[in-house]
């Protein structure tokens, strides 16, 4: 039977880094790496590890700087439109072309458009010239012996055509730490292997050593090693020996198969297991032969939000150079976010400025989603000491973004839709470059994002169960007095989903109240949610009596992957989803789905490029065909305006 392993540390994170940072300077791994010498030429974006001086002065002679002639100052004194001068060639001038050396005695240049040519090879002036007029002398750029570029500096091209000019042709340069990545986990394959249930592509390698590279190192990925405790020990003991760190991903946890924090305490020292973070909660620090080893939890948001903690800033010093610093910004959250109390929570979110306001909408949370960090542009820091934020609080976020896609941000809050992906893919293409942020909080979580001014655009499907309309009587009730416009997108098909065949034989909601049917729900405030609920109401059914009714998720098409994997048996998303994943369809109800767009942005013009192409654009039109379930008849008319 297999002993599972308990966490040594879990231990706050200032303390943690604190330790992290005293130890590895204990066993002197805080010493810049050794200098070695390369070409300039490979030079570009090394970091000079001595001062680099100038061998010779740029220019190394006296240049003509302007085509024209050459001469003698004093030749020209007294030159003037009633006392022309006329110099013969060879004697008194001599023709030269920009960059030409200067002709022994010569000390000044006449541009070739006030030169006269006469017929006897003479040339007129009309106007004496300066000492070193239009003569770029020695030394003019860079002196001998001067300052080209300190040590701990990043070189550019244009520090590499300065120190070329200057004479240096191989320059000193912090040799880059080599940084061993080692995948772990029965579980992992290759891209492009053949998969099987349980299998795991490995991409968090490529991940982290991509993240290396940014940063300054160089990354080897080394190949995946099964969870077998000598494998793993022979992994880190060769990487020791060849490389300057070692990550391994995977294995840092408390499992029966987690054998990294027993390998490496028998390796070396284990300074920190387990951090108050998440994610990342089990990281382990570790030096094994005087050299770092750092394990990382295997979900990707955890070993990337970990990387960034203990791995970034030991790069830098093994360069010698200062952490870059981070990029905050402040924002406005634009929706509560809980947080456990006495752990350090990094949230990722995502920002968009709305007329005045920067808001940051919280994009995920699982630790193993890695789109949520590839669609999330910063991350938000709840200290461990507060069980959350509120909504319209500002908060400090660090920005994954330049700040400049953050202004070209359409932000979009409310009711998921899957013609959201194909409006962002043509935002993007347009000129300026257009990102839309879409965050899915339901329905009604658009309509109150508008009220408070935190959304460019919402997205609603919400059902009058009096009128039988769509969204306008919710737009009187929670929006009366705000100028907007409503705007329909599309009609689209909501339906039951299930598997090809239909093997629960699910016919419609009276279904759902079988004790041998699992459904999978939308949030509150979501429209499908109030069908749904509308629905049940009808053929009175109890929502307790519905086995899953409370597993909620958030778009259609995380209900309809639910379905797909087998977590539900059910659950009421649109058509488009189920032919996303090959489901089966059972029809329900047409809705009209519908945008809501304030006139206060009606402006914008990231607002107009989002109109132009929902009412102008026939590639739209063309792509939402083949998703399935959409009815374009009124895309982009106005429905109702107040």
């Amino acid at each position: 039977m297999n002993k599972r392993s308990i966490y040594v540390d879990n231990i706050p994170l200032d303390e943690a880094l604190a330790l992290w940072e005293s130890r590895l300077a204990a066993h002197g791994c805080l010493t810049p790496l050794p200098a070695e010498e390369i070409a300039v030429d490979e030079a570009l974006g090394r970091i000079t590890a001595t001062p680099v001086f100038a061998a010779h002065s740029s220019p190394f002679y006296n240049a003509a700087a302007m085509d024209g002639i050459a001469v003698r100052f004093r030749d020209t004194v007294g030159a003037s439109e009633t006392n022309p001068l006329h110099l013969p060639e060879h004697h008194q001038f001599e023709y030269v072309n920009t960059g030409n050396a200067m002709p022994p005695g010569f000390d000044a240049v006449i541009m070739i458009e006030d030169v006269q040519p006469m017929a006897d090879k003479r040339i007129e002036i009309i106007s004496p010239v300066t000492p070193w007029q239009h003569v770029r002398t020695i030394g003019e750029d860079i002196v001998a012996t001067e300052l080209i570029l300190p040590s701990g500096h990043r070189i550019r091209p244009i520090d590499q055509g300065a120190m070329l000019a200057a004479g240096i042709n191989q320059v000193q340069v912090r040799r880059r730490p080599k940084v061993l990545v080692i995948p772990t986990g029965n579980e992992l394959v290759q891209p492009g292997e053949p998969l099987k249930p349980g299998n795991i592509i490995e991409f968090n390698g490529r991940i982290l050593t991509g993240y290396l590279k940014e940063w300054g190192a160089v990354a080897i990925r080394g190949g995946i090693v099964h969870d077998e405790r000598d494998s793993l020990k022979a992994a880190i003991e060769g990487g020791v020996k060849e490389q300057d760190m070692v990550i391994i991903n995977a294995g840092a946890s408390a499992g029966s198969k987690d054998h990294t924090a027993q390998v490496l305490q028998e390796l070396g020292e284990v300074i920190v297991h387990g951090v108050n973070i998440k994610p990342g909660k089990p990281v382990i620090l570790a030096v094994v032969a005087g050299k770092p080893v750092i394990g990382l939890p295997g979900y990707p948001v955890s070993a990337i939000v970990t990387m960034r903690l203990f791995v970034r800033k030991l790069i830098s010093e093994f360069l010698g150079i200062d952490l870059e610093p981070a990029n905050f910004l402040q924002a406005t959250l634009s929706r509560p976010l809980a947080s456990k109390l006495g752990v350090e929570d990094f949230v990722r979110v995502k920002i968009g400025r709305v007329g005045d306001n920067l808001m940051a909408t919280p994009a995920g949370r699982g630790a193993g989603a890695v789109m949520s960090f590839a669609q999330a542009d910063a991350i938000l820091q709840v200290p461990a000491g507060s069980e959350g934020i509120g909504a319209g609080e500002t908060v400090d976020v660090e920005l994954l973004r330049d700040a400049k896609e953050i202004d070209n941000t359409l932000v979009f809050i409310g009711s998921h839709d899957n013609t959201l992906d194909v409006l962002a893919n043509l935002l993007h293409r347009q000129r300026p470059v257009c990102r839309l942020s879409s965050a899915h909080v339901g329905s009604m979580g658009g309509i109150l994002a508008v009220k408070r001014g935190e959304a460019h655009v919402a997205g609603t499907h919400l059902l009058d169960a009096e009128t039988g309309e769509y969204n306008i009587a919710f737009i009187k009730r929670f929006l009366d007095g705000l100028p907007l416009l409503l705007v329909n997108l599309a009609y689209r098909q909501q339906g039951l989903l299930v598997l090809k065949g239909n093997p629960r034989d699910i016919r419609d909601f009276s279904d759902l109240a079988r004790p041998d049917v699992r459904f999978i729900n939308r949030q509150r405030g979501a429209g499908t949610r109030l069908l749904t609920d509308m629905r049940l109401q009808e053929l009175g059914i109890s929502p307790g009596d519905i086995n899953g009714y409370d597993h909620e998720e958030y778009t259609h098409m995380n209900v309809a992957s639910a379905v797909a994997g087998g977590s539900a048996d059910t659950g009421l998303a649109i058509l488009a989803a189920a032919v996303a994943l090959d489901l089966d369809f059972i029809p329900v109800a047409e809705e009209r789905y519908d945008l809501i767009v304030p006139k206060s942005y009606g402006e914008d013009v990231k607002v107009q490029m989002l109109l132009d192409i929902i009412c102008n654009s026939g590639e739209f039109r063309e792509t939402v065909n083949r998703l399935g379930g959409y009815d374009l008849r009124a895309c982009g008319t106005v429905i109702y305006e107040q």
